[in-house]
C-alpha cells in the first residue's frame, strides 16, 4: 500500500511514511485507500490474542513489512503490559463499557502504539536503506512523551528528544519524563502551552535550513507524535479488539453496530476509530469528548475551527490543546481528498487562526461524529458518581468522556446501541485530582495522593508509578520556544 500527503505532492510506501513522519510540505501521510476487513476476517479474529489481532490490522496498511515480523513485534510489545490482556473491556452498566488502555509501561493509552513504533521505525529504516542516525522529536501534552521515551530508550541508531509545556502537565507526568532512564534520551520543558511546543516542533520538521544542518551531522528527523502514521496505525487495532470482545462475550452479535466515546485533544485517538469504521468495523457513531478547551466541540457543531479563545489549564492536561493536528486527516477525507483545499485550510489556520468547512462537509462529518465537553465540576461529579454507583475509579480524561457518553444516553433514552468509553490513563497518573473527586480530600503531594487513593479505592497501584519517588531527576532544562532547535543541536552534538 502507498501513502499520500494531505497537502499533495508525495506518494510513498508505508515504511517511508513512518521514517519521515511528515511530508516535505508539512502534510500528514494517509493511506491511498482504506483496506477492507471482511466479515469472515472478523470471525477469524475472534479467537486470536490481542497481539495477533493487532498484527493483522497493521499488515493491512503496512504490507511492505513482513507479517511475521509485525506479529513478533506486537507480541514483544504487549508482554510489557501488566495483566493478561493489554486492553480489557469492563462492563459498567447495561449498554455501557470502559475500554482500559492504561495497562502499559507508562500507564497511558499511548503505550498501545509507542511500544510497537520503535520496531516500525527501525524496520522502516532497513526497508528504505536509511543509514543516518534517527532523531525522534516529540511534543507532548503529558502522556506521549513518557511513552515515547520508554519505547525508544537505548534503541540502536535512534535518539529521542521530548518537549513538554513547563506548567502544562501533571506533577506525575513531569516526574515520569524527567526521571527517564536511557543513554539516548533528552527532555526539555518549554515556557508556554502544548500548542507552542507542537507548533515549534512542526516548524523544525518543515525547515529546510534545519534539515540541512542535521543532514550535515548525519541525522534524520522522525516523529513519535500521532502525526506519524506509525503512531496512528497500532491504535486502530484496539477498536477492532473491543468490538470482538463484545461479540465473544455475547454482549452483541457479529454485525451489530456500536458507539465509541473518546476523550481527545489532538484528534488522533478518535481518528483511529474512524479509520476502523472505514475499514468495515460496524461502528455507528463516534462521540468526541473534550474538556473546557472545547474547540473540537464547537467545530463539530458549527463547521468552523477557531483557535481565538481562552486557553484553560485543566485537570485533564493531555487534552489542553487548541490545535488538533490529526483533524487535518479527517478534513482531507471529507473534502473528497482534495489536497489543495486541505493545504489552504491549514494555511488559514496558521496565518489567521480560523478556517471554515462547507455545509456538505459538516453534514458528512456529523453523520458519524458528534461532540460534547465537560467542565471541571462535571469531571469531579462524573468520577464521584461512577465510583459511588459501581466502585469503579477512572481518571480525569476518562471522566470527560463518561460525562459526554452519559449526556448522549440521557438525551437519547430509547437508544439501545452499546457504548464503549475509551479510558486513556490510569487514575494514579492524576492521583490528587481523582482523590479529590472520590473523597473530597485535597493533598499536594502526588505520592500521598497515590497512597490515599489506594486506601479509598483498593485499586492496584502500577509498579512503574509506585517506584518513581526514588528515581533521580535527570532533566531540568527549561527554554523559550524560540530556543528549542538550539537544544536539539546540543543534544545531537552531545553537549547537554
Amino acid at each position: 500500500m502507498y501513502f499520500v500527503s494531505t497537502r499533495g505532492g508525495e506518494r510513498v510506501t508505508g515504511a517511508r511514511a513512518i521514517v519521515k513522519g511528515l511530508s516535505d510540505n508539512g502534510g500528514l501521510f494517509v493511506p491511498e485507500n482504506f483496506p477492507a476487513v471482511s466479515r469472515e476476517e472478523l470471525e477469524a479474529m475472534l479467537g486470536m490474542s490481542y497481539p495477533e489481532r493487532a498484527a493483522k490490522v497493521l499488515y493491512k496498511y503496512l504490507d511492505d513489512y513482513d507479517e511475521k515480523g509485525l506479529l513478533d513485534a506486537c507480541e514483544a510489545a504487549y508482554k510489557k503490559f501488566e495483566g493478561n490482556d493489554p486492553c480489557p473491556l469492563v462492563k459498567i452498566s447495561e449498554g455501557m463499557y470502559i475500554l482500559e488502555l492504561f495497562h502499559g509501561p507508562t500507564c497511558a493509552f499511548k503505550d498501545m502504539a509507542l511500544t510497537v513504533l520503535p520496531y516500525l521505525l527501525r524496520k522502516g529504516c532497513d526497508i528504505c536503506g536509511v543509514k543516518e542516525e534517527i532523531l525522534v522529536l516529540v511534543a507532548t501534552s503529558g502522556d506521549t512523551g513518557k511513552a515515547a521515551l520508554e519505547g525508544f530508550k537505548d534503541a540502536d541508531g535512534v535518539k529521542i528528544m521530548v518537549f513538554y509545556p513547563d506548567d502544562g502537565v501533571s506533577s506525575m507526568q513531569k516526574l515520569q519524563m524527567c526521571t527517564q532512564e536511557g543513554n539516548n534520551v533528552n527532555v526539555v520543558a518549554v515556557k508556554g502551552n502544548f500548542d507552542d511546543c507542537q507548533t515549534a516542533v512542526k516548524n523544525i520538521f518543515n525547515s529546510a535550513e534545519y534539515a540541512k544542518i542535521l543532514k550535515d551531522k548525519n541525522v534524520l528527523l522522525s516523529s513519535a507524535n500521532s502525526i506519524n502514521f506509525g503512531r496512528l496505525a497500532p491504535q486502530i487495532a484496539y477498536y477492532f479488539s473491543a468490538y470482538l470482545d463484545l461479540v465473544s462475550s455475547d454482549q452483541i452479535k457479529m454485525g451489530d453496530e456500536i458507539d465509541f466515546c473518546v476523550p481527545t485533544g489532538n484528534f488522533g485517538n478518535i481518528l483511529a476509530a474512524y479509520y476502523a469504521k472505514r475499514m468495515g468495523l460496524p461502528v455507528r457513531r463516534l462521540h468526541c469528548a473534550s474538556n473546557m478547551n472545547n474547540v473540537l466541540t464547537d467545530f463539530l457543531s458549527k463547521g468552523e475551527y477557531d483557535v481565538h479563545r481562552e486557553f484553560y489549564k485543566t485537570t485533564s492536561p493531555s487534552m489542553d490543546i487548541l490545535v488538533s493536528s490529526n483533524l487535518e486527516r479527517l478534513l482531507f477525507e471529507v473534502s473528497g481528498r482534495d489536497a489543495k483545499v486541505t493545504a489552504e485550510r491549514m494555511k488559514e489556520l496558521k496565518e489567521q487562526g480560523v478556517y471554515r468547512i462547507t455545509p456538505k462537509e459538516q453534514a458528512d462529518i456529523n453523520a458519524v461524529f458528534d461532540g460534547g465537553f465537560a467542565d471541571e465540576d462535571d469531571v469531579v461529579e462524573t468520577i464521584y458518581d461512577l465510583f459511588c454507583d459501581t466502585g469503579y475509579t477512572m481518571d480525569t480524561h476518562t471522566g470527560c468522556a463518561m460525562k459526554v457518553a452519559n449526556d448522549w444516553k440521557y438525551k437519547n433514552k430509547k437508544d439501545t446501541t452499546e457504548m464503549v468509553v475509551v479510558s486513556t490513563a490510569s487514575p494514579y497518573k492524576f492521583p490528587q485530582d481523582v482523590l479529590y473527586a472520590v473523597t473530597g480530600n485535597d493533598v499536594r503531594d502526588s505520592f500521598k495522593g497515590i497512597k490515599r487513593l489506594h486506601a479509598a479505592t483498593a485499586m492496584a497501584v502500577p509498579k512503574s508509578l509506585s517506584t518513581l519517588r526514588d528515581k533521580p531527576v535527570r532533566f531540568k532544562t527549561t527554554v523559550h520556544k524560540e530556543k528549542m532547535f538550539d537544544e536539539v543541536l546540543k543534544f545531537v552534538e552531545g553537549k547537554n
